[in-house]
């Protein structure tokens, strides 16, 4: 059976946790984007002449529980990203699925994505690994829109453990193919500011969560 009818393999869950420990960018053209805030992007070009991204680093301030909280929280995601147009679950044929519009700056249009999602933490050496893994996918009931530009092809994958610290150690791999033609100039502005920060909006996101809880 397809994993991505149904979920996904233990072995993907594992492959994010031995990234998370050990970054796998040998035996391929990885490229260090850029390094900032305790982050490091590196980006491969893939033989469709699209990238895909890895990305590590560590977030102070946000426990790994936490973060894994407000990474899945959609309903939440609606108040601290401002690329969200629209942003939902929905139960289609048994299984639960998401529906995620991302507002694109004009006169492009704007994108849409519908893809299934897990999270499982994981004991790896006593190591305790949240990991978040989540995948395109196409349902009858999430039709395309016209004039939305349909996402195909998403892949992210994010682990997530203590720095031994007050914070996470992170790690994210993230592709997909937006379609449509988008300038490599804001390929790369995505890239190397769009990443930064969201991850700065979420780790700030993380201390207004608990405020609200």
């Amino acid at each position: 059976m397809d994993p991505v009818a149904g979920g996904f393999s233990v072995e993907q869950f594992r492959e994010a946790c031995a990234e998370l420990q050990q970054p796998a960018l040998a035996g391929a053209d990885w490229q260090l984007l850029m390094e900032t805030l305790g982050i490091s992007i590196y980006r491969l070009l893939d033989q469709t002449g699209l990238y895909e991204y890895k990305v590590f680093g560590v977030l102070e301030e946000c426990p790994p529980a936490l973060l894994a909280d407000v990474y899945m929280d959609l309903v939440y995601r609606k108040q601290w990203d401002q690329y969200v147009k629209e942003l939902y679950e929905k139960e289609c044929d048994g299984k639960t699925v998401v529906y995620w519009e991302v507002k694109y700056p004009f006169p492009m249009s704007n994108r849409d994505y519908v893809y299934i999602r897990q999270r499982r933490e994981l004991d790896v050496e006593g190591r305790k690994i949240h990991v978040v893994l989540a995948q395109s996918t196409s349902v009858p009931q999430l039709a395309e829109r016209p004039g939305v530009i349909r996402v195909k092809g998403y892949k992210q994958s994010l682990a997530i453990e203590s720095d031994g610290k007050k914070g996470s150690k992170v790690f994210m791999y993230y592709f997909d193919n937006p379609g449509g033609q988008i300038p490599s100039w804001l390929i790369n502005w995505a890239a190397k500011n769009g990443v930064p920060n969201f991850l700065k909006d979420m780790a700030k996101a993380c201390q207004n969560y608990l405020k609200k809880a």
